[in-house]
């Protein structure tokens, strides 16, 4: 801690320095033109004046919540997660310590993304949350400030443009958010040394029971080395395609959902030496970053998008994000047994499950036949058959190296008409074709 703590201060020593070094030389260097420009040199004074103070401002904050963090742990609050917890055993989950990462760029309307987690935030020592602003927006960062320190702000320092390969040059802004969200995993893992974090971007709003979700998943993610990340996500959560009245239930999904998602610091300590230099979320449903491993998603979503505008142009939005239901009710997690969600139950009783439902056709169920079958098993057995029931029953079609959204062992679980539907391969599924895309 004092190791740190020590090298922030050497930072912010060896700024000053280099900024009055460079002071001097422009207060003594001669004029152009041997006639000196008192505005110009005036201009350039101010100008490395203020980018001192912005600097002795951020590390201020820095060694704030440094020193904040320090009297936690002197106090013996701080939980061994943030010291390194290996085990579910070694904590309480009450007392995990779980950082929100808050990625934003140039929305002003980032404001509602964090009224909302703070409006539902149970603790601000449990929940910090951290600001990673990209672009350098300054009405942007206006908004982020007015939060006094009810947040974390930190500004992603490199704001040039990337080499890109010529026919990626309108794809710059994938590029530099995957390069923000290298930098601020890094600082929230590296720098502040949490042992696990939650990722929300500055569009999205967050539901009541959000952080309940998340602290009660963290000890799963520790125990079952099956599981990489969970979500509050579900890609097919359109209003009429979940079971309201089930807000508790959860999955596993080999799909990588985000869209407010939660991963381990040993996680990103084996994703970050070869993070991708764009289409971070694309990258991370290849089967190299799986690795044959699940996430956890809701049957109701944690979290809503309300960003029509941005670097997919509402590629989507007015089709189907603007419809995701977003979960409205309290449900107490952390009071829940979730371990059927490991894999050596969710995987004996979700097939049975599913390949004992009745097998129905898809016209039966646009006629809405044999309705007094509450669950039903409608089977694929191509990519062009996924694809066709798919459109034909509203369920998103696009695959991912085979893997459908929200699917688990290529079944996608979803509500058509008031019952409860299983798109499932044959039972003797042997694994993903990652040809199917």
């Amino acid at each position: 801690m004092l190791r740190r703590t020590s090298v922030i201060v050497w930072g912010v020593l060896l700024f000053i320095g280099w900024n009055l070094l460079l002071l001097f030389f422009l207060l003594g260097r001669p004029p152009a033109g041997g006639n000196p420009d008192p505005e110009q040199l005036t201009r350039e004074v101010v100008k490395v004046a203020e980018e001192v103070e912005t600097e002795l401002e951020n590390q201020k904050k820095l060694l704030q919540q440094i020193q904040h963090h320090r009297g936690l742990w002197q106090r013996g609050k701080m939980p061994p997660a943030v010291e390194g917890v290996t085990a579910a055993g070694d904590l309480r989950v009450e007392d995990v310590v779980l950082p929100v990462l808050v990625i934003g760029c140039d929305r002003p309307t980032i404001r509602r993304c964090l009224d909302k987690l703070l409006h539902y935030r149970p603790s601000k020592d449990l929940f910090p949350i951290l600001v990673s602003q990209d672009c350098g927006h300054e009405e942007t960062a206006k908004v982020i400030a007015s939060y006094g320190d009810q947040v974390m702000h930190i500004r992603q320092p490199d704001l040039s443009d990337l080499r890109v390969p010529p026919e990626h040059r309108k794809f710059q802004g994938y590029y530099k958010i995957a390069r923000h969200y290298r930098w601020a995993l890094n600082q929230v893992f590296h720098t502040f040394k949490y042992q696990a974090a939650v990722i929300v971007e500055d569009d999205l709003e967050v539901a009541p029971d959000f952080f309940e979700y998340f602290r009660a998943l963290f000890p799963l993610l520790l125990e079952d080395p099956s599981l990489w990340c969970a979500s509050a996500w579900n890609d097919n959560g359109k209003e009429q395609m979940v079971d309201t009245k089930q807000p508790e239930a959860l999955y596993r999904t080999d799909f990588f959902p985000g869209l407010g998602w939660m991963l381990l610091k040993a996680t990103w300590e084996e994703l970050e030496p070869k993070w991708p230099g764009a289409f971070w979320d694309d990258w991370m449903r290849s089967p190299a970053q799986r690795r044959g491993r699940s996430c956890v998603r809701p049957e109701v979503s944690r979290t809503m998008t309300f960003g029509r505008k941005g670097v997919s142009n509402g590629q989507f939005f007015d089709q189907h994000l603007k419809f995701i239901k977003l979960n409205d009710r309290f449900v107490p997690f952390t009071q829940q047994d979730l371990s059927y969600l490991k894999q050596e139950h969710y995987d004996l009783v979700f097939p049975e499950r599913v390949y004992s439902a009745p097998a129905v056709r898809v016209e039966e169920l646009q006629r809405n036949e044999r309705a007094e079958l509450r669950q039903v098993r409608v089977q694929y057995s191509s990519r062009d058959t996924f694809k066709a029931f798919s459109k034909a029953l509203g369920v998103m079609d696009d695959l991912k190296s085979g893997v459908p959204r929200a699917g688990y062992r290529g079944i996608v679980s979803f509500m058509y008409r008031g019952r409860r539907v299983y798109l499932a391969p044959p039972k003797d599924w042997t694994g993903y074709d990652p040809s199917w895309s």
